[in-house]
């Protein structure tokens, strides 16, 4: 079914063919790729980041293959099933990438926690995933995970049979480091997606900086990277409630705000 609904632009809500807790995660997805592309972690118009449709496990959506990041807009995303059909795409041009469909296909059956999946190909990304010593805990920001999941390179991911070593080797790790490729995270969220490849990013930054000073590096002790982990797993309340909040649900609505200033056009 290929339906291309009518989007009332003053309001950025769809008049009809699109459920609402649907068209907010179109939007918040939306968002995610101007993000992406607004940091600077796009390869032209390759990778993809998908997310659940509410209600719907067995539908995801996912970027139209060929647009750029700062052209998608929350109607232009295309909704596929586990199985890669194509379930709604208001633009019949566009079809998906198979590697996008493989990856994140796989993820999606097999994590039921997880929203959003977010893949990039950066400088920094693939030159720390063809380090045997892989990601450092060199920084406070590199010790934000407690577990950093890795994928052996297999040629581009094509083929189905990839899926299940996929699939286990990410475990339920929130970052995965895809060796001799590039970087992916997986969130509760999209903002929590978004928040970890962001991190993820600056901390291989950080150590290909660190590396290329060809001096000696200051390696905590193990027992300070633990406790770091452990302390930056869930972040703190902002208030005196106790509560945690998971990563990147403070930050999110702000930079929101901040692409609605720039240009809100991801909403249409």
């Amino acid at each position: 079914m290929n339906t291309v609904p009518k989007i009332d632009t003053a309001t950025a809500q769809p008049a009809n063919g699109i459920d609402p807790v649907e068209w907010q995660t179109r939007v918040d997805l939306a968002a995610c790729y101007r993000l992406v592309d607004l940091y600077g972690m796009t390869d032209l118009h390759l990778n993809h980041i998908s997310a659940r449709v509410p209600g719907k496990d067995e539908h995801f959506l996912i970027n139209p293959f060929g647009m750029m990041y700062e052209e998608i807009t929350a109607s232009s995303l295309i909704k596929i099933d586990l199985s890669g059909n194509i379930i709604a795409n208001a633009n019949p041009e566009y079809g998906i990438n198979l590697p996008g469909y493989v990856i994140h296909g796989a993820i999606h059956g097999a994590r039921h926690d997880v929203q959003c999946v977010l893949h990039t190909h950066t400088n920094a990304g693939m030159a720390v995933s063809t380090l045997k010593c892989g990601l450092l805990p060199l920084t406070q920001t590199a010790m934000r995970w407690g577990k950093i999941a890795y994928h052996d390179f297999e040629g581009v991911v094509v083929d189905k049979n990839e899926q299940q070593r996929l699939v286990e080797n990410l475990g339920d790790a929130e970052v995965l480091i895809l060796r001799n490729h590039g970087l992916l995270a997986v969130g509760i969220t999209i903002g929590q997606a978004f928040n970890s490849i962001y991190r993820l990013e600056r901390a291989c930054q950080t150590q290909l900086l660190a590396m290329a000073c060809n001096s000696d590096i200051n390696m905590p002790p193990q027992q300070v990277i633990a406790r770091s982990n452990a302390q930056l797993t869930v972040m703190p309340s902002p208030d005196a409630s106790g509560k945690r909040r998971a990563h990147g649900s403070l930050e999110w609505p702000a930079l929101k705000r901040m692409l609605d200033r720039r240009d809100p056009s991801y909403k249409t």
